[in-house]
């Protein structure tokens, strides 16, 4: 496997500015940047230009990372040269949230299952129920075919997300990227690192992805009791204080963020569901766990391809971790550097939800505030 990774910034235009002598053979493009970048569509001629037959798959995001590197308001661009695996993409527009179990099944439909390995979906960040595309994709897949992904991001601004599928970038889209070949060998890993604090609280009222009432009263008014000043800044103040998920005795939880709030209603949505009889916990950020959460997500990763450093590892974190570390917010991808090794290229965004199983084996989930990693090794 060849990779070449470049960087397009306003100040410096395209770093290094020539793409490598392999160009042609290129089958792949991650492409991950800010709204705004994403949206001129001369950076996106210039990408197919340098790279005429490669699939070009990314979304926008809150944040991208470029090897150790955090960055906003760019464009990586990773160009991946397989040796012995082919890719195949699709991508469909979705309308309505209501729609998002179809979306998964008909994006499962699309790709050919004959010696399908793996699949990366990249979603429309805002306006998706993330648990019902999971559910949708996973139920029409083959049992061997494993799934990891995440929801595009839009900063903190929560206003508009952009999907990037070989045509124009598009809103409201959600792709996949299928990987066929049997010398690819893929790890995944999700883990977060928050503590819960306060008693849990039964759901008495939602639908879908809709939180309406905890404990019978209104959950928008309990959450802002608990965010205290942080409530004027919802929903991107959300981040900060996630909910832990338990759907029954025994479950693993799983995080939910809120995506947005409607005052009318006295509603939260989140990013996947929110089932009436779960209960939920709030959580607060723990900066040395949120660290240790990423190194064992790597670890994960790293065992999963048998302890070798892979060839190119996607990693997804959740924009609210990034809003908690702030200025240190490197620390987390410089700490699955050190685990996965120096050789092994990152790429990579900040989300509104990530899609992957805690570890292989387990079930895929949506969930939020987790580092998840999908890493690819060629033998």
């Amino acid at each position: 496997m060849k990779i070449e990774q470049r960087v397009w910034t306003k100040e410096n235009g395209w770093m290094p500015e020539k793409s490598g002598n392999f160009n042609k053979d290129v089958q792949l493009v991650l492409v991950f940047g800010s709204t705004s970048a994403l949206k001129n569509l001369e950076r996106f001629n210039e990408i197919k230009s340098d790279y005429p037959n490669a699939d070009v798959f990314g979304c926008s995001t809150a944040g991208e990372v470029c090897g150790t590197q955090v960055l906003d308001d760019s464009i990586i661009a990773t160009a991946v040269n397989f040796e012995y695996t082919e890719v195949k993409s699709s991508r469909i527009i979705i309308s309505d949230v209501e729609n998002s179990f179809q979306a998964g099944k008909q994006l499962a439909h699309s790709l050919d299952k004959q010696g399908l390995k793996h699949v990366i979906v990249l979603s429309e960040g805002t306006k998706i129920n993330g648990s019902d595309l999971v559910r949708g994709l996973t139920q029409h897949l083959p049992d061997e075919v494993t799934l990891t992904g995440g929801l595009s991001g839009d900063g903190a601004r929560f206003e508009e997300t952009i999907v990037v599928w070989n045509g124009e970038p598009a809103n409201d889209a959600v792709a996949c990227l299928g990987f066929y070949g049997d010398r690819l060998k893929i790890g995944y890993g999700s883990l977060g690192g928050w503590d819960t604090f306060g008693p849990y609280r039964l759901i008495t009222r939602s639908e879908g992805n809709v939180l309406y009432e905890l404990d019978g009263k209104s959950a928008l008014e309990l959450y802002k009791k608990y965010l205290g000043e942080h409530a004027k800044g919802l929903p991107a103040t959300g981040l900060l204080f996630p909910l832990n998920l338990k759907v029954k005795e025994g479950d693993r939880p799983v995080v939910r963020t809120i995506l947005s709030i409607d005052e009318k209603d006295q509603s939260m949505t989140f990013a996947g569901d929110v089932p009436e009889g779960a209960y939920v916990q709030l959580m607060k950020a723990n900066f040395d766990r949120l660290i240790d959460g990423a190194t064992g997500a790597a670890k994960i990763c790293h065992e999963a391809v048998g302890s070798k450093s892979p060839d190119l590892a996607i990693l997804i974190s959740c924009v609210g971790r990034k809003m908690v570390l702030k200025q240190r917010v490197e620390e987390e991808v410089e700490a699955v550097s050190e685990v996965l090794g120096e050789n092994t290229v990152l790429t990579g965004f900040y989300s509104y939800g990530e899609i992957s199983p805690f570890i292989p084996g387990a079930k895929c989930e949506l969930h939020n505030q987790t580092m998840t990693i999908t890493t690819l090794l060629e033998e």
